[in-house]
C-alpha cells in the first residue's frame, strides 16, 4: 500500500502564535504515527503562488493522512493555524 503525504505551504502572520500550532499539530502528527519528512522556512521558490514555509508529512496510507487531517486534534490546531496564515494543502498518495 502506498504511503500517504500532507504537503503544504503556510505564509505565516503571527510567528509568535504560529508556536501554539506547531505545538498542537505535532502531537497530533504523533498520535496519527506521522513523520515530518521536510520542515523548510525558506524553499527555494522557483515557480508558482505557493509561497511560504513548505512541509511534507508521510503517513502509512492515505487514508490514514485523512484520518489525520479530519481528526479532532488537528482540527483544533487548524483553527489556529488558520486565523494566523494562509496555507496551500494538499493530500496525495505515493508511488
Amino acid at each position: 500500500m502506498p504511503k500517504g503525504y500532507l504537503i503544504a505551504h503556510i505564509r505565516v502572520r503571527d510567528k509568535e502564535a504560529f508556536e501554539e500550532f506547531k505545538s498542537l499539530s505535532g502531537a497530533a502528527i504523533k498520535a496519527h504515527g506521522g513523520n515530518v519528512l521536510v520542515r523548510n522556512p525558506a524553499p527555494d521558490h522557483r515557480e508558482g503562488a505557493a509561497e511560504g514555509l513548505a512541509i511534507v508529512i508521510e503517513f502509512e496510507s492515505y487514508e490514514a493522512a485523512r484520518t489525520f487531517y479530519e481528526s479532532e486534534a488537528y482540527t483544533e490546531a487548524r483553527a489556529v493555524r488558520e486565523r494566523i496564515s494562509d496555507t496551500d494543502l494538499i493530500l496525495v498518495d505515493g508511488l
